[in-house]
């Protein structure tokens, strides 16, 4: 029994050094296609800087105060775009390894799963680049002396682009975990309901921690944050009630299968 049990850990773990290998690969692929087509990433860089520089004075530009930052920049910012375009294909791959330990009902949920973890994870991208940054850089630059010229660096705005990103990408992500937990059986609804007052706490929490110090931002990531959650406990009724299999047909697959 126990030769059976290492035997289904390590076909496991050479699964999921597959599946990683292959998100590297597919990963790798459009990076080179993105960069042979924009080797210099200028008008996407361009369009990430737009927030910052419409609420600069006019005229104003970015520096690189690192000698590296003019070849580093363009790198990140392709990596960034092979990361978004590519993101469907990595979250098929982690559906697929944990799909064999689910009910064919569940597995049939695969797609419209994958197809809204990306929607939303744009949305948040969309909805921080839209909405909070402009806010925000507003918000900021308000309290700039008349005598300070800003200069700000452009590795380190695009640093602080990718962490919001990031953030508001992955808490967007809500409602699927919430759907999830609860189809996989991890937690009730009921439960979730009872724990809605721990979330809003939490979800100040991170947004504090993951934003910077201004009351903007922090509300602009908890209060959507919370909406999603109530979304997602909506959703997760739906799924709950078809948890209990009708038929032995509707069992798990076997393991390693």
């Amino acid at each position: 029994m126990s030769d059976d049990i290492q035997d289904t850990f390590i076909s496991h773990l050479v699964e999921l050094r597959d599946r990683l290998l292959r998100s590297v690969v597919v990963f790798l692929v459009i990076f080179g296609l993105a960069f042979f087509v924009w080797p210099k990433a200028g008008p996407i860089y361009d369009f990430l800087a737009m927030p910052l520089i419409s609420s600069l004075p006019q005229g104003t530009k970015m520096i690189a105060t690192s000698v590296i930052s003019p070849f580093l920049v363009p790198l990140k910012v392709t990596a960034m775009l092979a990361f978004v375009v590519g993101l469907p294909y990595y979250l098929y791959q982690a559906w697929a390894f944990v799909a064999p330990g689910l009910y064919s009902h569940e597995k049939r949920l695969a797609m419209p799963l994958v197809v809204s973890s990306t929607l939303l994870f744009l949305a948040g991208i969309a909805f921080c680049y839209y909405i909070v940054f402009g806010q925000f850089f507003s918000f900021i630059n308000s309290f700039a002396p008349a005598s300070i010229t800003p200069a700000p660096d452009i590795e380190a705005y695009l640093g602080f682009v990718l962490t919001m990103f990031i953030a508001f990408g992955v808490t967007f992500e809500v409602p699927v975990a919430v759907v999830v937990l609860v189809m996989v059986g991890i937690v009730e609804v009921a439960k979730l309901k009872e724990w809605r007052g721990y979330f809003i706490v939490i979800a100040f929490i991170i947004a504090a921690v993951v934003t910077p110090p201004d009351v903007v931002s922090q509300f602009a990531l908890a209060v959507p944050m919370c909406i999603l959650y109530e979304a997602g406990l909506f959703f997760a009724k739906f799924v709950e009630k078809k948890r209990t299999p009708d038929s032995e047909d509707d069992a798990p697959a076997a393991s390693g299968s």
